[in-house]
């Protein structure tokens, strides 16, 4: 388009048309420059059997994905990894919000591999929103020392729905981790009630922080997550603290009185620390090693891991069900019409579901 100061009215005044501007896009980039190449599930298992947390990150993504063709690989990678599991201490850290479990990993892990060495596989699982589904995945910034330690791997996952304080993926991601040469291995759930105990299900050692002053003493009697925890620690033992710590404490040890022993024969210990100054860590070790020694010494280590396995078989099969019969098309078609009905009142919520069940269960002999 020509500058109207060029036309005639304007006898001496010439503008010129300029430069034409550049494209804002780099003629120069290749698109495809800085895409990744996908690798094989066999490149895969070999890079996460050498120790590359870049690959393992990959694999453990993989894991969690729910795309169908996805989660054939991931099996795939799951499987040629399992020879190279198991040799790994496996710590479960539960405790009600705010009782310190992400600063308390920060300095437990530390710690062990100040005074212990090899490696550690942090997996913090953080609750997804009900509404938007989404998760924040932040407890990586509260393990400030953990996050810069080249022997520690962070894996912040979303649960994604799953009840009981893990992720629905946990399970293998531990496999992968174990195979990339992690020794020592933290789940910490999302901060858990007296029910979800899943993640019991899938460690060695379950640790509980309390903190002090949150309830009355009918709290330490009640059954639920207290029954299954191998070790309970009071956090935040300083300052002005550190009394009502220690009659929270005891108060703990006699309430455990009233517990059924373990089948491991392992009666739970109590103990105080502060997980913000560090005190007491090196007690709450000692005592994860002397359980270990001890369950490993009269055969409940790998009787444990046993029953873990065969839990985690009759769980897979119970979630693969549940997909399959949410994803038939024929049950797809009568599910809206069901809830429409029992919205309505005309049939009872257990009655719509025996005839959807007996639907399935009819389109599956066809």
């Amino acid at each position: 388009m020509e500058h109207p100061e060029n036309s005639a009215e304007y006898a001496g005044l010439q503008v010129n048309s300029g430069v034409e501007q550049p494209s804002i896009i780099n003629p120069y980039l290749k698109r495809n420059r800085f895409r990744r190449r996908e690798l094989t599930a066999a490149e895969m298992v070999e890079g996460i059997v050498k120790g590359d947390v870049t690959v393992l990150s990959q694999a453990v993504t993989l894991v969690e994905s729910v795309n169908p063709d996805h989660q054939a690989k991931a099996q795939e990678v799951i499987n040629k990894c399992l020879p190279y599991s198991g040799n790994s201490i496996r710590i479960g850290i539960s405790g009600v919000p705010g009782a310190g479990k992400s600063t308390s990993i920060d300095a437990f892990g530390i710690h062990v591999l100040k005074e212990h060495g090899g490696r550690l596989a942090v997996l913090a699982i953080d609750p997804s929103s009900e509404r938007t589904k989404g998760s924040i995945l932040g407890d990586k910034t509260r393990m400030e020392k953990l996050s810069v330690h080249p022997d520690s791997f962070i894996r912040p996952s979303p649960t994604a729905g799953s009840l009981g304080g893990v992720a629905r993926k946990t399970r293998e991601t531990i496999i992968l981790c174990e195979a990339a040469g992690f020794d020592k291995i933290f789940v910490e759930t999302v901060g858990v009630g007296q029910s979800e105990t899943a993640c019991h299900s899938m460690v060695d050692f379950f640790l509980l922080l309390q903190v002090a002053g949150t309830g009355d003493e009918l709290q330490g009697i009640k059954r639920g997550i207290m029954e299954i925890s191998d070790g309970i620690v009071i956090n935040k033992c300083d300052g002005d603290n550190v009394d009502r710590c220690h009659m929270a404490a005891t108060n703990f040890r006699n309430a455990l009185h009233f517990f059924p022993k373990s089948e491991s024969g392992w009666m739970p210990q109590v103990l105080c620390y502060s997980g913000f100054f560090g005190t007491g860590v090196k007690e709450v070790w000692d005592m994860i090693y002397e359980y270990i020694d001890f369950v490993k010494a009269n055969g409940y280590f790998g009787y444990r891991r046993n029953e873990q396995s065969k839990y985690w078989m009759y769980e897979t099969i119970n979630e693969q069900l549940r997909l399959k019969f949410y994803n038939n098309p024929v049950i797809r078609q009568q599910l809206q019409d069901a809830e429409n009905t029992v919205l309505a009142g005309q049939q009872t919520s257990f009655t719509a579901a025996q005839k959807l069940l007996d639907s399935y269960y009819a389109h599956l002999k066809e």
